[in-house]
């Protein structure tokens, strides 16, 4: 009998943010995830590493790999007893093929569960606007596929569709759009009835072109339109206008990269969506701790050092991780100070239950040295519990004081890899408009991770300190630096750059230079 299982999860339309608590949940322990073209890159990088991904996508008009093999596919991996995640965009039983899918697998007596998510009708019309129904104008929705093979006719009966009133949702209907309003028109539905098409919805490219059923088509004509996109008819599209909210997010529009290590990088990412950005976390570094005799020797003489520095809240909770994991008392501390780099790792601290006693008013490894150098003398002792290959401008600045140092590297800075990541593309496509460093190492490996670019000059970064600044500016990217050392700031950072670009487009001050 077959040990692995598969589930069908709906993605949803877009926006990482949509997908359900329990997609995410079945997709974080997932070992197998075959996904579609239409599942966003926010999405995707939720998948854990070490999972393999496979890419069966569909374009409109351009199938990869039949469905027949799609299948095959599934069963090659779950009958390995892997755990198999089919992530689809939308909701799997909608118009997704999720159903064939599903008869397949129970043909071959294979397990598995349905994970429904948020569809695209309901949720782009929302983020444009729209609500599907309304006490006024619609009191039922209607969901229709427009897809057709080339040279076949539009297989609706019109006359029938339109008797039931209401919102009607047209999806996958774009090479479809002059017999959808012909049929509709001819069915006798009024010519001034609002419509409206919405491309790529819930994405930083959302776009919506509304106007009536008998104008929609040569106003997309003049405007364009990109796939995916669904159709709207019905009067709930006048509301567009007025109801519309996402576009007033300050950060709508722009596609943000987030490097920081999975673990540290949720309160940025939730700031940063919370604004309005489309954001994809790629950890282009992951820490992983160190098992050395000599950690374990200066954690038993902890109190024979009088000052302990660290340079980051991985620090921090890897040293206090292991002196909890040999069960060695906190009043080995009596007799030692604590030195911190900045107010996150002065706030990992404290959630230790340890206030820091030194922290420099620039969160820089440099100022850092230069605050904490004067507090020393050749009668302490100091330790720096940091990252293998950290910045010698730490420990050759203190060395000045005759302190007696014990440099000591409790975890690695390792390039985490990303499986669905072609970020050469997405560089060339200029398919990002900002990438935040926190670290010299989060720039390296995003280096690493784009193996074909030679030039980045068209990517902006974001950095943290001067040393990461100068450690982008070394591989050409363009920058600009937060203020200090915090995600706040780093925020600000973004948010005065766009304001500032629109305020030079206006003609007014620009405050914010890019270097």
């Amino acid at each position: 009998m077959c040990k692995g299982k598969v589930w069908l999860v709906g993605a949803g339309p877009g926006d990482p943010h949509l997908i359900t608590i329990k997609g995410k949940d079945v997709l974080d322990r997932a070992q197998v995830v075959i996904h579609d073209a239409l599942v966003g890159h926010g999405i995707l990088a939720m998948i854990p590493s070490g999972a393999k991904c496979i890419n069966v996508g569909k374009r409109a008009g351009n199938h990869l790999i039949p469905q027949d093999e799609i299948n095959r596919i599934i069963c090659d991996e779950v009958l390995q007893g892997q755990r198999v995640v089919r992530l689809k965009g939308g909701d799997p039983y909608l118009f997704g093929r999720g159903g064939e899918e599903a008869e397949y697998l129970r043909n071959k007596g294979i397990a598995f569960e349905i994970v429904p998510g948020i569809t695209s009708p309901i949720a782009v019309s929302a983020y444009n606007g729209i609500p599907v129904t309304h006490r006024k104008f619609a009191s039922s929705v209607h969901f229709i596929t427009a897809h057709k093979r080339e040279g076949e006719k539009l297989d609706i009966d019109f006359k029938s569709l339109t008797a039931l009133k209401g919102t009607y949702i047209f999806m996958m209907g774009v090479s479809a759009l002059h017999d959808i309003m012909v049929g509709l028109l001819a069915a006798g539905m009024s010519p001034d009835m609002p419509a409206a098409i919405l491309s790529r919805g819930t994405t930083r490219d959302q776009k919506r072109i509304v106007a009536s059923i008998s104008t929609l088509e040569e106003k997309v004509k003049q405007e364009g339109v990109l796939t995916p996109a669904i159709i709207v008819v019905g009067h709930v599209c006048s509301l567009s206008d007025s109801l519309s909210w996402i576009e007033d997010l300050p950060l709508f529009g722009r596609k943000i990269f987030v490097t920081r290590p999975k673990s540290r990088s949720s309160k940025l990412t939730s700031r940063l969506r919370s604004l309005g950005a489309d954001v994809v976390e790629i950890p282009t570094i992951k820490i992983i701790p160190t098992e050395n005799k000599e950690f374990d020797t200066a954690l038993s003489y902890i109190e024979k050092y009088s000052w302990i520095v660290f340079t980051s809240p991985a620090g921090v909770e890897i040293f206090f991780n292991k002196f909890k994991s040999m069960n060695l008392d906190v009043r080995k501390f009596y007799n030692t100070k604590f030195a911190v780099i900045g107010a996150g790792t002065s706030k990992a601290l404290f959630k230790q239950g340890i206030i820091a006693d030194f922290v420099p008013e620039i969160y820089d490894t440099e100022y850092l040295a230069r605050g904490l150098v004067g507090k020393l003398s050749n009668t302490d002792r100091v330790m720096i519990p940091r990252a293998r290959l950290g910045s010698q401008v730490l420990t050759e600045t203190l060395a000045q004081s005759g302190a007696e140092l014990l440099d000591l590297p409790v975890y690695d800075t390792v390039l985490e890899s990303h499986d669905w990541l072609d970020l050469d593309e997405m560089i060339k496509n200029r398919d990002m408009d900002f990438v935040t460093f926190t670290s010299a190492s989060t720039v390296h490996n995003f280096v690493k991770l784009a193996t074909k670019t030679k030039d980045f000059s068209s990517v902006m970064g974001v950095c943290i300190g001067r040393q990461t600044n100068e450690a982008a500016q070394g591989y050409g990217f363009k920058t600009i630096v937060s203020e200090s050392a915090t995600i706040e700031s780093m925020c600000e950072c973004i948010l005065d750059y766009v304001q500032d670009r629109k305020a030079e487009a206006n003609g007014t001050y620009l405050s914010t230079q890019a270097t």
